[in-house]
């Protein structure tokens, strides 16, 4: 019997996503998973050497939970470094950029609001690209 609000992230399809490269997501909430309409969480798995090149989303802000590997973030003029328990913010409309560090796979849970979608207009990349 399947459970309307029980995700489980083997049964959802992964995508690569649009201006990362070495990732595949997992679109765990959202509209069609359970109906959400005001927030996306995604599971992101990213191999060594993979990440995402410097972008903002108008007017969605996002979060990150590293749960395994590390990698090293910047955004909006700010750098770290993420280990396992970190988490991170993305402020609506701010540059950001996020590279995997580690050996081995980074996984993470992304968390949208409102929703992305991986929809183009909502996704603003620096100007001389």
């Amino acid at each position: 019997m399947k459970l309307k609000y029980l995700i489980r992230s083997d049964d959802v399809p992964a995508y690569q996503p649009a201006n990362h490269h070495h990732t595949s997501n997992r679109r765990l909430i959202g509209p069609e998973t359970v109906g959400a309409r005001q927030m996306e969480v995604l599971l992101g798995t990213l191999h060594k050497g993979g990440g995402a090149l410097p972008h903002a989303h108008p007017g969605i802000e996002q979060a990150c939970h590293l749960l395994e590997g590390s990698a090293h973030v910047e955004v909006a003029g700010e750098a770290f470094e993420m280990v396992p328990g970190d988490t991170c913010f993305f402020p609506a409309d701010a540059m950001h950029l996020f590279q995997v560090t580690s050996d081995t796979p980074v996984k993470l849970l992304v968390i949208y609001s409102p929703p992305y979608g991986e929809s183009p207009d909502k996704v603003r990349r620096p100007a001389n690209d």
